[in-house]
């Protein structure tokens, strides 16, 4: 098979207008070309009312290997890969192990790994601290309906992980020569999410859907064997000496007080798990803190949007509800980028910790809400906004979440503020026709109250250039609700060439929460190459 990639055709194409270009492309006669599928379809935008399908294509032709030298220099003809996942082999010695492998956190990163190690005949446990992802739905409504904040079950914490209640983005810039991704989506196409993630360039499956498809793996996992343990949270690790010197995992304490025997450990406790990374610090884990970014989510009519991506073309059904990617590099000294923008979706209530306040951006499969909404985000750095400590960054995020807890009320209402008010430097006392989204409500205020100042004038110089690209954004009826604070986990935890904490053998940090990975896709890709690391180390 060859691939062919960047075939660019008009929006509305026939079926046959694509085998005549790849015909032509290829410079074949029509009957060479015995059979193609499209591997992946994306669109080029660039050019307001001539937007084009740009396809990669997979092309069985009869005379492959003269085609294949024709093309030898262009690097947009190409052999197709073999993107086959090889499961990994368990030892013969290992088969019959008694002592279970564990999981701990169930989000994309523990569901991939748990799958593959359930698939390699492993059986693990899996340890999440929130509740099954149907329970941990009926407490996150409750926050955003009634202010009703649960600790251990809410967008963060519970089957599923951060991603259950995103926009479901599938999609990542991770180099990933192995295609580990592909064994994401297929494993995500088994357990019920349509089959055109598969072929979509920026896929995505919402959050109603993620949780069907969540549900499923999790099915698919206990019936090879694996334990789920909800509503269980890591306190503890025992640890004996390893021979040669240094320490390995012996065992778990959980907080139903068992300890639990376990010599093969995965870490994927996601992003926001503050208190296991206050625990593994204290265990002497290494870890170092890291750069992440803060801000605001902003919010648009989606029509707006639309219009100033797809000028006439906007609302044609191939095209769906518009997005983008911007970004600044400030006289600040700081980039500002647009961060998990949600097409047709809403802002929600995203904290893990009582009296705090942090928002994060969602959408349904449909992407049909009124209002577009992006994070607005800019950088900070260790050594620089805080000390450049390993718990320090999560220090940072809790003084601006509280902050913006008191700004919004004292019970859960978010801060929010009008982009023109906010360019003027002046609060708002009221909002006007970009009705916000984010749910138990917002309190007109000013954000500056709860943003750093470097944040403030960073976001207010990139907001008139980001209105260059796209007409609107910077109107003065969008509204800002604060903080976003959550856009990556604020330290990593030391990982060697074998997966496993250098100070701590057996223990294999994984995930975006250990600094490995940022998003749904980065972060299922990691859970795999971890798993086949512990296997490994078998």
């Amino acid at each position: 098979m060859l691939r062919l990639s960047n075939l660019a055709l008009p929006l509305d194409h026939t079926p046959e207008d694509l085998r005549a270009a790849i015909v032509a492309r290829l410079a074949v006669r029509p009957e060479e070309l015995l059979a193609y599928h499209v591997f992946r379809r994306g669109h080029d935008a660039r050019r307001r009312g001539n937007i084009q399908l740009v396809y990669t294509l997979d092309c069985e032709l009869r005379e492959l290997d003269a085609v294949l030298a024709r093309f030898s220099g262009d690097q947009h003809v190409r052999p197709t890969p073999d993107m086959r996942w090889i499961p990994p082999v368990l030892p013969s010695h290992a088969a019959g192990r008694t002592q279970r492998p564990v999981v701990i956190g169930a989000g994309p990163c523990g569901l991939m790994a748990a799958l593959v190690l359930a698939q390699a005949g492993l059986k693990p446990i899996i340890i999440e601290r929130g509740r099954a992802v149907r329970d941990r739905t009926v407490d996150t409504f409750a926050l955003w309906r009634k202010s009703r904040f649960t600790a251990e079950s809410n967008v963060q914490f519970g089957e599923g992980g951060a991603g259950t209640f995103s926009d479901g983005k599938l999609y990542s810039g991770v180099s990933d020569p192995r295609h580990l991704g592909r064994k994401v989506l297929e494993e995500f196409v088994k357990a019920g999410a349509p089959e055109e993630i598969l072929t979509l360039s920026k896929p995505h499956i919402g959050t109603f859907r993620l949780v069907t498809v969540v549900q499923s793996l999790r099915a698919q996992i206990e019936e090879l064997g694996g334990e789920y343990r909800f509503e269980t949270r890591l306190e503890g690790i025992e640890t004996a000496p390893c021979e040669g010197g240094g320490r390995q995992v012996t065992g778990l304490r959980l907080s139903t007080g068992e300890v639990l025997p376990a010599d093969r450990v995965i870490l994927a406790v996601g992003h926001s798990a503050r208190d296991t990374f206050a625990m593994l610090h204290e265990e002497g884990v290494p870890m170092q803190a890291k750069p992440f970014s803060i801000g605001v989510r902003i919010e648009h009519p989606q029509a707006v949007i639309d219009v100033a991506r797809f000028g006439p073309q906007a609302g044609h059904p191939l095209l769906g509800a518009a997005d983008y990617k911007l970004v600044h590099h400030a006289s600040t000294g700081r980039g500002v980028y647009s961060f998990c923008m949600c097409p047709g979706g809403q802002v929600v209530a995203a904290t893990s910790e009582k009296d705090q306040v942090v928002t994060n951006g969602m959408s349904q499969y449909s992407r049909a809400e009124r209002n577009a909404n992006s994070g607005i985000v800019v950088e900070v750095r260790p050594g620089v906004d805080f000390p450049d400590e390993p718990l320090a960054g999560i220090a940072f995020q809790r003084q601006w979440e509280k902050a913006a807890f008191v700004a919004g009320g004292g019970d859960y209402r978010a801060p929010a503020q009008r982009v023109g008010d906010f360019l003027a430097g002046r609060a708002s006392t009221s909002l006007g026709t970009v009705v916000p989204s984010y749910q138990p409500g917002v309190t007109p205020t000013d954000l500056s109250r709860c943003l750093p100042d470097f944040v403030v004038a960073s976001i207010r110089e990139a907001l008139p250039r980001f209105e260059r690209r796209i007409k609107g954004y910077s109107m003065d009826d969008a509204v800002m609700t604060g903080v976003e604070t959550r856009t990556s986990s604020p330290l990593r935890i030391d990982r060697d060439a074998t997966g496993q904490s250098p100070a701590l053998r057996r223990l294999f940090p994984a995930g975006e929460g250990a600094g490995y990975a940022g998003g749904i896709l980065s972060a299922g890709i990691d859970g795999i190459r971890v798993a086949e690391w512990l296997v490994a180390s078998l």
